[in-house]
């Protein structure tokens, strides 16, 4: 009787494992660390090819040839340079401005780079600032803002042309500047702007100056035409100027055989005059004049017009 109720059980025991389920076994490549581990192999793969191609310049060559086969079948269908058109040239040689442009009529419009022709037209000696557009199709148009000669700075034996701004304009010839003022001193041409202004209150007494020194970082010491000297002064040289030519016209104060004029004191002008020969000095006993600075006018500066305009540069000058 024991063996048959062992064997039941035993029975029973195998009869119950059969009926559960069977525990499955995950196949490797879908556990999560072969697909980790396969994403990053072929992010690495194709990051490496990427790079190799990269560094072998297929890429870059093949945009630069598509660019240029886009251009070229543009340039067919009108987009070519037929005329430049140029305002606010004065100074700036015709020649010096196209080798900067870098441009002929003809050539493909779409290849010409206004940002890069600007940075090198704004390089020669006279141009301030420019504005370089391109009207497609055929039209590129430049506005110039060019320096304005003001005086010639004279330092160390040699000349040195500025402009209304105080600075330097480089050119290697000034020649051509002769009639202008000269200023000397260290710090002549950023005070120079300021000068200017007050001499240009009294046009007539300022077209006989022809030389402006400055004394000691503080003022300025005018020689006229006729070699007399005349010395403003540090505070409201303006007034001072004024008065000078108020007593020019009522006494011809500057046709006389003076030396020096020195405006420095408020309450008088000492004259230095040559008698029988040798210099001498004295008082002019009529008091300076209040008189209010007047205030120079200023020259607009156009701004450029967004249509075709100026003078065409790509023909001869006429």
């Amino acid at each position: 009787m024991a063996w048959f109720s062992k064997s039941d059980a035993a029975t029973k025991k195998a009869t119950s494992k059969r009926g559960q389920k069977r525990r499955r076994v995950k196949p490797l490549w879908r556990s999560p660390l072969f697909v980790t581990v396969y994403v990053l192999v072929i992010t690495s793969s194709a990051s490496l090819a990427g790079w190799c191609v990269w560094q072998s310049g297929w890429v870059q060559t093949t945009v630069e040839r598509v660019k240029w086969i886009v251009i070229a079948g543009a340039a067919k269908t009108g987009f070519s340079v037929r005329e430049i058109f140029v305002e606010g040239r004065f100074e700036t040689p015709r020649k010096s401005l196209l080798k900067a442009l870098r441009l002929e009529r003809g050539a493909p419009i779409l290849a010409f780079d206004p940002q890069a022709a600007r940075e090198r037209v704004e390089a020669l000696p006279w141009v301030r600032q420019a504005v370089i557009e391109r009207q497609l199709p055929d039209v590129v148009h430049l506005q110039l803002n060019e320096r304005h000669p003001m005086a010639l700075w004279q330092r160390g034996g040699k000349f040195t042309l500025i402009d209304t701004n105080g600075e330097l304009i480089p050119l290697k010839d000034v020649s051509n500047y002769t009639n202008l003022i000269v200023v000397i001193g260290k710090d002549a041409p950023r005070h120079a702007a300021v000068l200017f202004e007050v001499l240009a209150t009294e046009p007539k007494l300022a077209r006989r100056v022809k030389a402006a020194v400055r004394v000691g970082a503080r003022r300025w010491n005018l020689h006229l035409n006729n070699k007399i000297k005349i010395q403003l002064p540090e505070d409201d040289p303006g007034a001072a100027w004024s008065h000078l030519a108020e007593l020019n016209q009522k006494h011809t104060l500057l046709a006389r055989n003076l030396i020096s004029v020195d405006l420095r004191l408020a309450d008088r002008i000492v004259i230095r005059e040559v008698i029988n020969g040798s210099p001498d000095k004295k008082f002019n006993i009529v008091p300076n004049l209040e008189k209010q600075k007047q205030k120079p006018k200023l020259r607009p500066f156009n701004r450029p017009n967004r249509h075709p305009g100026g003078r065409l540069i790509s023909e001869r000058d006429t």
